[in-house]
């Protein structure tokens, strides 16, 4: 049976996205969630001619005709209602943040300024018009969209949401997801285990994963036993929006998950990716449901999950799915395998430049050396040497 490419793959778990619907939530709770409403500013921003300096306000006619002393009128607060220059040989002291007070065009700090028995007596040869003040509507004009939709909420956001008062916003629904583990050889990781097991791992990777995308997803593990496969997943499919897994997919007598899937009426888009990690890699589609089946091998799942599931989602929920990231290969490297490599790399900068130094490992079983690596170099199928300075796609997970 022939590979499919992992160009190929991407593709059509690319043209194979959904799309989740919309929710309104409370804008305290919508950091990382992906916004789906433009934001429009509800006046001008700023609102008023505004103080940006402590200090006190004139006329720079008044200036410009020669007075340098202005007796003080009053003070022009934050948050107080404007008030009106009723001389203009006098000033205002006006406070940071506060209206420019009607009659004045000029804000002149206390550093520069001398104050005695009620007059200020300004210490510059020369002012402009509307030093130190922040005009109404420089920043953005009413109407004008503050934040586009399919932006990512940040703590920035946020705080342009409660400017305009968007208690509540629209966001992208997050997909339902299980992810789900297999195998008699799996316990729990409070359990200790027996000498022919271990403790279950992938499906906290995956959790950790999706978890960066906002995405809380369920778990459950199912013993290597084919009806209970088939009973479990057919309720799993008909919960959730996705489902993946991690294990089972090969060639083993035990590896029970393509044949379950296609007993349940999932349509197999393809099974087995000209890569390394991760060739048994299976993908496929019932209606709206999505079901990525990841080889067991821990590396396998992680580097899977980073160059297929990331995608797919960022497509779904309305992002850009397309990475840019590149490294420079620091070091001669050889793989003779007919198969897209994804090389564990350790990351530094020098010069400007993102060097990427290869980690040895022990295969795709090394769950260990994700630690002291940074990221996945993608090294092309159709070669086995990679020379030191060449450029090569990257898949960061630091």
């Amino acid at each position: 049976m022939e590979l499919t490419t992992v160009k190929d793959a991407l593709t059509i778990i690319l043209n194979n996205s959904e799309e989740f619907g919309i929710e309104e939530i409370e804008f305290m709770h919508s950091a990382g969630r992906v916004l789906k409403e433009n934001i429009v500013a509800d006046r001008d921003f700023p609102p008023f001619n505004r103080v940006s300096m402590d200090g006190v306000a004139f006329s720079s006619k008044a200036f410009n005709e020669g007075i340098r002393k202005f007796k003080i009128e009053g003070i022009q607060a934050a948050g107080s209602k404007q008030l009106t220059l009723k001389n203009e040989h006098h000033c205002i002291e006006a406070m940071t943040g506060a209206m420019l007070p009607n009659n004045t065009d000029v804000v002149i700090q206390y550093e520069l300024i001398t104050i005695e028995n009620g007059f200020a007596t300004i210490n510059l040869d020369t002012v402009k018009k509307y030093q130190n003040v922040h005009l109404k509507g420089l920043d953005r004009k009413k109407n004008d969209v503050l934040i586009s939709k399919n932006t990512i909420i940040s703590a920035a956001e946020i705080g342009v949401l409660a400017t305009v008062g968007k208690s509540k916003v629209k966001v992208g629904k997050q997909p339902r997801v299980m992810i789900v583990s297999t195998g008699n050889e799996l316990v729990e990781v409070t359990e200790t285990p027996a000498e022919h097991q271990i403790r279950r791992s992938n499906v906290y990777t995956l959790v950790a994963l999706l978890e960066k995308l906002n995405i809380k997803a369920e778990t459950s593990h199912i013993l290597d036993d084919k009806d209970t496969l088939q009973t479990n997943i057919q309720s799993f499919l008909k919960d959730n929006d996705v489902l993946l897994f991690s294990g089972a997919v090969s060639k083993g007598k035990f590896d029970f998950i393509p044949e379950v899937l296609d007993n349940l009426g999932v349509e197999k888009l393809f099974h087995k990716v000209k890569q390394r990690p991760g060739k048994p890699f299976w993908f496929g589609k019932k209606g709206a449901k999505t079901v990525f089946a990841f080889p067991g091998n821990p590396v396998s799942t992680f580097v899977s999950c980073l160059k297929y599931f990331y995608p797919w989602y960022n497509k779904s929920i309305g992002l850009n799915f397309e990475s840019k990231h590149e490294a420079i290969l620091n070091e001669d490297f050889y793989f003779k395998p007919n198969l897209t490599y994804f090389l564990q790399v350790k990351l530094n900068q020098e010069n400007g430049k993102l060097l990427a130094t290869p980690i040895a490992g022990k295969g795709s079983g090394d769950l260990a050396n994700l630690i002291d690596s940074d990221a996945f170099l993608e090294l092309p199928h159709n070669r086995s040497n990679f020379i030191k300075g060449e450029v090569f796609p990257l898949l960061t997970y630091r």
